[in-house]
């Protein structure tokens, strides 16, 4: 089934849902891939009355997701759907037929005439000012077609009044890419064509229907499927910003370490980008976006930005042109840092590892291994800090790498499958890199493998977590049947990636969900953003298996075990309590440290914003990083507490 079979822990990979090429695909094809999904998934084996709700759900955002064309009363009967039309669309979809998603095909025509006869109605001269973008997150649908023209009205004064910032060329030019892109989604709908009409329906409804097992569970066009394999295989040249479609243009969330964009420093965090080169951008597609930034190495980007400043009715806009030379995006989340700091007469040693990575030359295992002995040659090591903040994830076989470096040998993390089948994940070599005290440094988007290896770590009681309340919680792996090396190996009817199962660590906990609990809270820009498992959407529910401490090899080959136990059954790393008794100290010299830090009292009134805060106003509060000051100050304690 699977013809390349990749296991990553991570939160990064998904598909790139732009518009593409429709796959050649029948109704029986459609329901044969969808049963090939969900008997590969790790809860949901078969179509059920609630997936049926949810996939409904899922189709409507899918044909309406800024909720500018369906009111509430034209999809209410898929809204909220009856239990003779849930069954109705079981015993159709073991017939091969989808009839029902092709009525809600004819029902969003209808909305579309609707929509551009509302658009004649707005009168462009008396257009609402001063739209707050915010009111177009989390959306309902409207409820009366009077609403829905008000919602439609105060989308394009948003518009225009971005389009208004540019000159009159360009605001002519923004506006018409605007509704170049209406259109052209519009016309998908009225096609006459009745193969493509089919072709655009099952095609929605695989999206809607992977999506619908869970948070992480995909369904690829082979247009996108090709994008993906793309974006795996070269490398990346660009300026190294991460967008996010804020409607009236494309904010900067975030700006990579090392990337052109960090290094030429004209680029802010809260930037709005509405223009690349001259051509306006917004109204686009964030794909499309993405590509125009991206380029040749060396070759120069323009960007136009608005940047804001100041709050409520004290807040000015600023309109700027930027231009950033191109390079290669070196993604941080691929490589590793390490450094030190002196303490008494020897160091205490920092290693950052921002994913979980292996290739011919090099894998974060081997590199972390390789700078904490070269740490060791260097200083007397008293302490060491792991920090995997913002690291989502990587191989699991590299997880289990990382762990294995500060224990002696035993169980890391344990997988059970579709199946129910577990398989415990061993570290085997009997060696420590590291047998003294150990802080990993977590926030809210550590996740994945950073998960398995800090929680393994806390279980067997070799480190102490520090940062965030909780890490992301995903205690989900997946597998994809993208085939990474032969691009023309994409399946003309399109690939997926699917949820196989959940890892759990030695203690028999998953961190699905719940995430990974800190030992200290040290609080970070994260710390009150809603970010992790539990906000996605259909996430898997957490769950537990029985403890595997004492190794009993239950997975291994009954007439192999005795063999196995003979090598392996020695020298496993035992529970240990080395931080338990210094715990309570460590907690309140922490807080009282925090409460009386004035740049810190900023951080935590600025965080509870709950918005991206960008390195210029951390910088403002005093420091750039103050929870990794902070951890390193409870090291010390540890440190010092030790020695008394």
């Amino acid at each position: 089934m699977f013809r390349a079979l990749i296991c990553l822990l991570a939160i990064a990979l998904t598909p790139f849902y732009a518009a593409a090429k429709l796959p050649n695909i029948t109704a029986a094809q459609t329901t044969s891939k969808l049963n090939e999904i969900m008997k590969a998934h790790a809860v949901h084996h078969q179509l059920s009355s609630m997936l049926v709700k949810r996939v409904l759900l899922n189709y409507l955002d899918e044909l309406d997701p800024t909720k500018t064309y369906f009111i509430e009363s034209d999809i209410s009967a898929w809204l909220e759907p009856s239990d003779a039309l849930v069954k109705k669309i079981l015993a159709d979809y073991r017939q091969n037929q989808f009839d029902t998603f092709s009525e809600i095909n004819q029902a969003m025509v209808k909305a579309i005439l609707r929509r551009r006869k509302l658009d004649k109605e707005i009168d462009l001269k008396t257009l609402p000012s001063k739209v707050n973008p915010e009111e177009f997150k989390n959306m309902k649908w409207t409820i009366s077609e009077e609403e829905l023209l008000r919602r439609i009205t105060r989308l394009k004064a948003l518009q225009i009044e971005t389009a208004a910032k540019l000159n009159e060329e360009l605001k002519e030019k923004s506006l018409q890419r605007i509704a170049k892109r209406q259109t052209l989604t519009e016309e998908e709908f009225l096609n006459p064509d009745p193969v493509y009409q089919r072709h655009l329906t099952l095609t929605d409804v695989l999206k809607a229907f992977a999506a619908a097992l869970d948070a992480h569970t995909a369904y690829f066009t082979p247009d996108e499927a090709t994008q993906f394999m793309i974006n795996v295989q070269q490398r990346l040249f660009g300026i190294g910003a991460q967008l996010r479609d804020d409607v009236n243009g494309f904010s900067v969330v975030k700006i990579v370490e090392g990337s052109p964009a960090s290094r030429n420093k004209q680029l802010k965090i809260k930037d709005r980008i509405i223009a690349v080169n001259g051509e306006p951008v917004v109204g686009m597609d964030i794909v499309d976006v993405v590509e125009m930034i991206r380029g040749e190495e060396n070759t120069p980007v323009s960007l136009t930005v608005i940047r804001e400043d100041g709050e409520g009715e004290a807040k000015t806009e600023e309109k700027l042109d930027i231009t950033i030379p191109r390079g290669e995006v070196v993604l941080k989340e691929s490589r590793f840092e390490s450094s030190h700091e002196a303490f008494g007469d020897g160091a205490i040693a920092y290693l950052r590892l921002y994913s979980f990575y292996q290739d011919p030359e090099s894998s974060s295992t081997d590199d972390i291994t390789k700078a904490l002995e070269q740490l060791r040659k260097e200083h007397p090591i008293k302490g060491v800090i792991l920090d995997l903040r913002y690291n989502s994830g990587g191989l699991l076989s590299q997880a289990v790498g990382i762990a294995g470096l500060f224990i002696t040998k035993g169980t890391i993390a344990s997988i059970k499958d579709e199946t129910g089948a577990i398989q415990h994940l061993r570290d085997l070599d009997g060696k420590m890199a590291w047998d003294g005290p150990l802080i990993i440094l977590t926030n809210r988007a550590s996740a994945s493998a950073s998960e398995i290896v800090a929680q393994s770590l806390q279980d067997y009681g070799r480190a102490l977590i520090v940062g965030d309340d909780h890490t992301y919680g995903k205690g989900t792996f997946q597998t994809f049947t993208l085939n990474t090396a032969k691009e023309n190996l994409v399946n003309p009817q399109g690939e997926y990636k699917v949820t196989r199962g959940l890892y759990y660590t030695v203690s028999g906990k998953t961190p699905q969900m719940t995430g990974v609990l800190a030992d200290i809270i040290v609080p970070g820009p994260l710390s009150e953003m809603e970010i992790g498992e539990k906000f996605a959407k259909y996430p898997l529910e957490n769950d537990h298996i029985k403890p595997n401490f004492d190794d009993d090899l239950a997975d291994v080959p009954y007439l192999q075990r005795a063999k196995v136990r003979m090598l392996y059954k020695f020298n496993l790393q035992p529970q240990v309590h080395m931080y338990d008794k210094y715990l309570a100290v460590l907690k309140t010299n922490s807080e009282d440290r925090i409460k009386t830090n004035k740049s810190y009292q900023k951080l935590l009134t600025e965080i509870q914003k709950k918005e991206p805060i960008d390195e210029d106003t951390l910088t403002e509060l005093g420091a750039v990083d103050l929870q990794l000051t902070e951890t390193y100050n409870i090291m010390k304690d540890l440190l010092y507490l030790q020695k008394s």
